[in-house]
């Protein structure tokens, strides 16, 4: 009987041993697989904050490329992830300075492919010295002719040296396309008469290229100062109309460093000529002996986040100058200097002009057209969200007596002003000589529009003067605001002559010069003279 209830007991022990044994087995397996979907969790999340951090460009070992390298992270080995859809943003009130515009996404130009050793050409490989003394033409001759060779190459101007350069034209037609001069250096010119022989038209010169890119943090310096007094007084055809008081305004002519007589000829500092997509930015261009950047006879031209400075008084020292070239942006620029910030000659069409800085300076100009009894043309022509502070003039068409052709399809909008003499102008008898013949042909100028010109004037707030054979027509004024401060000059009323156009909304001052409509009658010009 005892035998039998031993085993009973045994039996019993042994098939708990075997329960507690299978529930343990079955209890770690469930933790083994809960720990296997937690580290790969886990590993989801390590990846996600990797790929985070690997959008941080990678280094390429040489300076140079970093600013190539800021789109390269798509080569990383993590998976890219789809970026957040953008919320449209709402459509900003041009009279109202809201917040939002500045949280707006900013568009990034597309950047160049990164470039291999055979693609950049340093000009101290070349046997420049940068040390502002010894002169660096020859060896920027030589690294440009070798960067000629190579399509998308990259000339490198570098940071930290002072160039000496001379007259010197990195030119084509036979080289490659998509050439970048990377200035981020300083450039300085001569300043011995020598240097200049009998005089020259420019400095700098970029002449038949196609996809020619200026860029970087460097500096273009024309030490122009030994020309500057040769030109003292310089006569603007406006400054007539700015009479001082009690004779207040003492004009001294500007001070050379330099005593030598440098030649009549003055040089631009930078030039492109015949050129195809040429982009500006970035750069200084400073104390040029004439103008600072010029574009002649180029076609789709973009300027941007540039800087031009000259003293106000530099005569001749236009900012941009465009002549023959269509397609152009300009914009995030800022101008200072002894002329026009702006100045847009004959054969110009298409240019946009936005979000620029103007002063000192004779503000943003068409012309002057016309001299000379020759043919001008300029058209679509638009200037919106500029400031300008105590230039002379604020947005102005010149034209010479004797001129024909036409300016029309002009827009000045958002224009605000501090303290500039005379803000609005259409003058066609302008003029910089002492005294001009008077005649009869005109260039026409039609379809012009004022928008939104708001700020203060110290002479006169709107100057219109036409030609009694060649009318101004079709001249818009709306919004605009202009209110006198008096300062060291005679003050004058609005003045209108054969201005013909329309008063959209009331104006300050009133112009009630204007005069409503069209013309009674209007000189038709002959087939050969008109655009």
């Amino acid at each position: 009987m005892m035998m039998r209830k031993s085993l009973s007991l045994r039996s019993i022990t042994l098939m708990m041993l075997m329960a507690v044994l299978v529930w343990s087995v079955t209890l770690e397996t469930c933790i083994a697989r809960r720990g296997r979907h937690w580290r790969h969790n886990n590993r989801r999340s390590t990846d996600l904050s990797d790929s985070m951090s690997s959008k941080k460009p990678k280094s390429h070992g040489n300076s140079h490329h970093s600013s190539h390298n800021n789109n390269n992270s798509h080569h990383h080995k993590s998976k890219p992830k789809p970026k957040p859809k953008l919320q449209t943003p709402r459509k900003v009130d041009d009279n109202y300075n809201s917040p939002v515009v500045s949280q707006l996404p900013k568009v990034q130009p597309p950047s160049l492919p990164s470039l291999n050793e055979s693609q950049v050409f340093n000009v101290m490989d070349f046997g420049a010295k940068g040390d502002g003394i010894r002169d660096d033409t020859k060896a920027f001759e030589a690294a440009w002719a070798a960067a000629c060779k190579v399509e998308a190459s990259m000339m490198i101007i570098p940071p930290e040296y002072t160039f000496l350069v001379g007259p010197i034209s990195f030119s084509g037609p036979y080289c490659q396309p998509n050439i970048v001069f990377q200035l981020d250096g300083t450039i300085i010119a001569p300043t011995d008469s020598k240097s200049w022989g009998k005089g020259l038209m420019w400095w700098i010169d970029f002449t038949k290229l196609i996809g020619i890119k200026v860029q970087g943090k460097g500096v273009i310096d024309g030490r122009g100062s030994g020309w500057w007094q040769q030109d003292y007084p310089f006569i603007d055809g406006e400054t007539k109309l700015i009479v001082p008081l009690n004779n207040s305004v003492n004009q001294n002519p500007p001070i050379s460093e330099f005593d030598l007589k440098m030649p009549s000829i003055k040089p631009t500092a930078l030039r492109f000529y015949g050129s195809i997509g040429v982009e500006v930015s970035g750069i200084t261009i400073q104390n040029s002996p004439q103008c600072h950047l010029k574009f002649d006879n180029c076609g789709d031209v973009v300027v941007h986040d540039m800087t031009v400075s000259s003293p106000g008084d530099s005569p001749n020292t236009d900012g941009i100058h465009l002549q023959n070239t269509r397609d152009v942006l300009i914009h995030s620029t800022t101008l200072s200097c002894g002329d026009d910030c702006i100045s847009i000659q004959t054969g110009c069409s298409n240019v946009y002009i936005h979000t620029v800085t103007c002063g000192p300076g004779h503000g943003i100009s068409i012309g002057s057209l016309g001299k000379d009894s020759t043919k001008a043309c300029v058209s679509n022509i638009t200037v919106r969200d500029v400031a300008m502070h105590n230039t002379m003039t604020g947005v102005r068409i010149k034209t010479w007596q004797g001129g024909v052709g036409s300016v029309k399809g002009i827009l000045f909008s958002n224009i605000q002003l501090n303290e500039v003499q005379l803000p609005i102008v259409i003058d066609q008898f302008y003029c910089d000589h002492t005294t001009c013949k008077n005649q009869t042909s005109a260039v026409a100028v039609e379809g012009v529009t004022y928008e939104r010109i708001k700020g203060t004037y110290t002479v006169k707030p709107v100057h219109f003067a036409c030609s009694d054979d060649f009318p101004c027509v079709d001249v818009q004024l709306s919004a605009i605001e202009l209110r006198p401060v008096q300062e060291r000059y005679h003050m004058y009323d609005p003045f209108c002559w054969q201005t013909f156009g329309e008063l959209n909304t009331p104006t300050l001052p009133p112009i009630d010069c204007l005069q409503i409509g069209k013309p009674a009658r209007n000189r038709v010009q002959s087939d050969h003279d008109v655009c």
